[in-house]
Order: C-alpha cells, then structure tokens, then sequence
C-alpha cells in the first residue's frame, strides 16, 4: 500500500517548494541541490524532506550569486514565474551583493583565461622530468 503524502496548508516540502518557486527546473535538482550542501534553512543544512513553513528563511547557493530569501506563501503546483515570485522575498542585501558582484562579472576583461588548456611541449618536458625525479 503506497504512503499518500499529506500537505497541510501550513507546510511544505523543501524540495518541492523550491520548484514551486521556480528556483530548480526539476524536483531532482532541487534535491541534488539540497544534498550538496547549497539550501540552508535558518542558517542550518537539512535533508529534502524537511518542512517549511512561512517567515523561515532560505539561503540559496548558485554559484558565483547566493540568494537570502524570506518564504512568504506555500504552493502546490508550479505555476508561472510572476506568481511563483509572490512566494517568497529576497533580502536587499542579498539583492545589493548579487547586484556587485554581476558588475564585477560583467567588467572583467574578455578572453581572459586563468586556465592555459593542454600543455605545450615544453611544459610536457618540465612534467615530465619533474614526475620522473621522484
């Protein structure tokens, strides 16, 4: 016999209300997300199961920008993206460090690369004598 799951008016499960929201396309994301350590609820990591409720607050990691959100509704559908807005709202300093740090994206040099890619024969050689005085 399957376990009908319940939702009461006053809870929700995370990974659900996070695709409710709109914050993962897919409830296997959300939850992908939440066991990587990226979802904080009141500052403490926690399992996809876990309830929430209205007023707990929500730290959302994607990398580079992090969002503090406050959940303000609950739903049980997903719905379109104005209304799946109206279920939360996200602190202005949140919105002023995302804000930041997409300028500072933004400004930096284009074709700049930290990385060099495959190493040239000369590099091959210095790895290769390197490795082999060990």
């Amino acid at each position: 016999m399957a376990k009908k799951e319940t939702v009461s008016e006053d809870n929700q499960r995370l990974d659900k209300w996070l695709w409710a929201a709109r914050f993962y396309k897919t409830r296997s994301l959300a939850v992908e997300a939440i066991n990587g350590g990226k979802i904080h609820l009141n500052k403490n990591r926690v399992k996809p199961s876990r309830t929430i409720r209205p007023d707990d607050i929500l730290t959302i990691s994607k990398p580079p920008y992090q969002h503090i959100i406050t959940v303000l509704g609950l739903s049980k559908q997903r719905r379109p993206a104005p209304e799946a807005q109206q279920l939360y709202i996200e602190s202005e300093a949140s919105i002023e460090k995302r804000a930041d740090l997409h300028e500072q994206i933004k400004n930096q040099p284009l074709g700049f690369r930290t990385d060099k890619g495959r190493p040239n024969k000369r590099d091959r050689r210095h790895i290769i004598k390197f490795t082999r005085k060990q």
